[in-house]
Parts: C-alpha cells; sequence; structure tokens
C-alpha cells in the first residue's frame, strides 16, 4: 500500500496582499495529480490547513472540489483530509457525507468520539489495507476545558497533557481496530501542530497555535506502534525521525522560502519494511529576496534581467551609505523586465530616521508581537511588567489566530 502524504496547501492564500496565487496552485494541483497517477498511490493524506482563510473563495472552493473529483482518476481510491488551525471545521466537514461516497474522508475538528477519527483504508476488493488516525488540528475546547481561577502555567500543562491523553487513546483504539480486523496493516497517523524539531522560516507565516511552553511538544506523544506520522503546520519539509514528517508547504509562503526545496513524501509499506521517498515539487513561480548594497543589488538584477523568467522579488537595501532615492532607482532598474519587485526596504534610510525621528518601521514589515514591543518600550512599561503583559498579549494572539 501506498501513501502520499502533503500538508499546508493555503489554498486562496495572497503574498502581501498583491498577488494571487490561483496559478501555483493550479499547477502544483495538477502536478501532484500526476503524481499520484505515476506513483501509484492508493492513499492520499492531507494534513490539514488546506485553505488559509475560514472563509475560502468560491475560486478556491472550485479548485479543492475539482481536484477532490479528479484525484479518483489517478487512481487513487482514498482520501484523508484533516482541518488545520487556517481551516474552517464546519466548512471542511459541511460535504463530508457527499465525499465520503467517493472515498474521500474528512475530519474538520475533534469530537467528543474519538472513534469518529479512525479511518479504515480498503482495496478495490473492500479488504483493508491500512488504519489510519486522522487526528486534525486539536483545539482547546475540543480536547479540555477552561477552569476558572487556572494560572497561565496550569493551562499550559493542562492542553499539552490533553494532546498526549488523545493520541495515547486514538492508538489505543487503532491497535484494537487492527485485532479486529485480524490483518496485520499498518497504523498511520496525522497531526497538525507544533512539534519539536520542526523547521521554521522568517516570513513562513505559520501562526502561533497555543498558549505558554507547549509550543512545541515532543514526539514521544506519538505511539510507537504507528508506522508512519504524517504532520502538517510547519511549512519547511523536516525529518523528526524516520517515521514522523512534516512534508512542508508546496510552494513558498513568503520570501523567507523563496530558496527552499518543495517536497511530498510518498510511503511504500512492504511486507518486512517501509519505504520512504521524497519527491520534489517543480518551482511554479520563481521567488527570490536579495539582500545587500547598492552593488550587490544592481548585478543581481541584471542577472535576472538576463534570464528572461519571472521572478518575483524582495530587496533589501543593508549598505553602509544613505540611499534616499532608493524606490526611484530599483524601479528604473526593473522597468521592461519581467522581474516584479513586491517589497522594497531601506535598512539604512530606516535606520537613520528611527534614531533622529522616533518613527517606526511601515506596519507590513512589523508583525503583531514586533508592535506590541515597541508600544511597552514607547510608554516606559517595567521589565516585570511587560514580561506578564508580554504573557496576556500573547495568549489573545493565539486565541484570535485560531480560526471559528
Amino acid at each position: 500500500m501506498k501513501l502520499l502524504h502533503t500538508s499546508d496547501w493555503h489554498l486562496g492564500r495572497m503574498l502581501y496582499s498583491k498577488k494571487e496565487r490561483r496559478e501555483e496552485h493550479s499547477a502544483f494541483l495538477n502536478w501532484l495529480q500526476a503524481t499520484i497517477k505515476e506513483n501509484l498511490v492508493d492513499l492520499l493524506i492531507v494534513a490539514g490547513d488546506i485553505f488559509d482563510t475560514a472563509s475560502p473563495s468560491s475560486s478556491s472552493q472550485k479548485m479543492y472540489y475539482d481536484f477532490l473529483l479528479n484525484v479518483r482518476n489517478s487512481g487513487c481510491l482514498n482520501v484523508v483530509i484533516v482541518g488545520g488551525n487556517h481551516d474552517s471545521p464546519s466548512f471542511l466537514n459541511a460535504p463530508k457525507d457527499i465525499l465520503a461516497a467517493l472515498n474521500v474522508h474528512v475530519i474538520g475538528n475533534a469530537s467528543e468520539n474519538i472513534d469518529d477519527e479512525i479511518v479504515v483504508i480498503r482495496d478495490n476488493e473492500d479488504c483493508p489495507v491500512a488504519v489510519v488516525c486522522a487526528v486534525p488540528f486539536l483545539r482547546e475546547r475540543d480536547i479540555s476545558r477552561f477552569t476558572e481561577g487556572e494560572t497561565y502555567q496550569n493551562r499550559s500543562m493542562r492542553i499539552a497533557e490533553s494532546i498526549k491523553n488523545h493520541y495515547e487513546k486514538i492508538a489505543e483504539m487503532a491497535e484494537n481496530k487492527r485485532n479486529e480486523l485480524g490483518k496485520n496493516i499498518p497504523l498511520i497517523a496525522t497531526g497538525h501542530l507544533s512539534v519539536a524539531g520542526g523547521k521554521k522560516n522568517e516570513d513562513d507565516g505559520v501562526r502561533d497555535i497555543y498558549i505558554g511552553n507547549i509550543e512545541c511538544v515532543g514526539s514521544e506523544i506519538f505511539s510507537q506502534s504507528f508506522d508512519y506520522i504524517a504532520l502538517g503546520h510547519y511549512h519547511v519539509p523536516s525529518v523528526i525521525s524516520e517515521k514522523v514528517r512534516y512534508c512542508g508547504s508546496p510552494i513558498p509562503m513568503g520570501f523567507g522560502e523563496a530558496g527552499q526545496q518543495k517536497c511530498v513524501y510518498i510511503v511504500d509499506f512492504k511486507e518486512k519494511k517501509t519505504l520512504i521517498e521524497t519527491v520534489e515539487i517543480p518551482v511554479f513561480q520563481k521567488l527570490e529576496s536579495i539582500r545587500g548594497d547598492k552593488s550587490f543589488i544592481e548585478n543581481r538584477l541584471t542577472e535576472l534581467k538576463d534570464s528572461d523568467i519571472s521572478v518575483w522579488v524582495e530587496i533589501i537595501y543593508d549598505g553602509n551609505e544613505v540611499f534616499p532615492d532608493f524606490t526611484a532607482w530599483t524601479a528604473e532598474k526593473t522597468v521592461d523586465t519581467k522581474i516584479e519587485i513586491l517589497k522594497l526596504q531601506n535598512r539604512q534610510y530606516l535606520a537613520n530616521v528611527l534614531t533622529q525621528n522616533d518613527s517606526i518601521q511601515p506596519l507590513e514589515e512589523l508583525n503583531e508581537f514586533d508592535v506590541f514591543d515597541k508600544l511597552l518600550e514607547k510608554n516606559g512599561i517595567s521589565t516585570e511588567q511587560k514580561e506578564e503583559l508580554k504573557n496576556l498579549y500573547r495568549n489573545v494572539v493565539v486565541e484570535l489566530n485560531i480560526e471559528n
């Protein structure tokens, strides 16, 4: 039995609120369908964050449903989709009964009955070939209950323990299910969470999803009985252990991922061993971050111009000399080319402005925590109060980032 592990499609995502990614996503899904067919994949697992927002556009929805209808033509008889922190559980779950008729199993969120997350995968002769513990992003309200008067630290410990218990229970139930079936078939688990060892990049759009000291849980929460754990949430491919992996996002979510090779994993379960193949995803739209002094930036722009390929760039000037006409200069260098500038940053000029005028960077260059830190500094908040306020603020931001 072969499975293909992908995640974090983020259909509908915009790049800096300027560029649609529809063509890239469409090209990826076409490539994915062809890859499934070429490799004779039996099971497709999408480990969360199918959409970028809880209310995806009609074009993003069409792309999603067209793919699910067409993937069967590639010979893949089973699809398992779990919700991520960006996804709306109610939106994903709404058509699940209809999609089940196509052997597309959708688990948008955890429910009181953990057995709902266990999916038996069958071949075209209706014989069981795998058991999947389709665990979605575990929202706090789905797995644990808030206690009045609970401290920040105790709440963190409670959530961490609830996540661990969820995986322990579902592993035990999956083993019992396999025993009932009477066949030594693979046990597979999914997860959309932060596991220690996963990699993050600056500007990758990955949201904090839990509070306190459980930003990362250890991989020991996964039972040894699992033959493969397909993770989502981090956008960088990461091998936590041989059988615990993040495949990452299929396209770069920001310029921090511009030079990163994207991939999916194909897992082939043999009788005596499991073979895992990394399949590289083509680049559908080139992104590049150019950072340096005037000479370096000019040389690189010339090289990109001569290559005559479409490229979206961010340009960061960090030379020693003040460069006041930086914006006009870069516009002149890229006119009548296939280079499109999406982000400009003049570090030297910015530092000069901040020193003289107590100004701040444009909001698009700051995240929500940078803004809060600057406000704390500006208002002369004491060190002791800062830490308390930062914890409370972080808690609020995390709650807001978890889509309903």
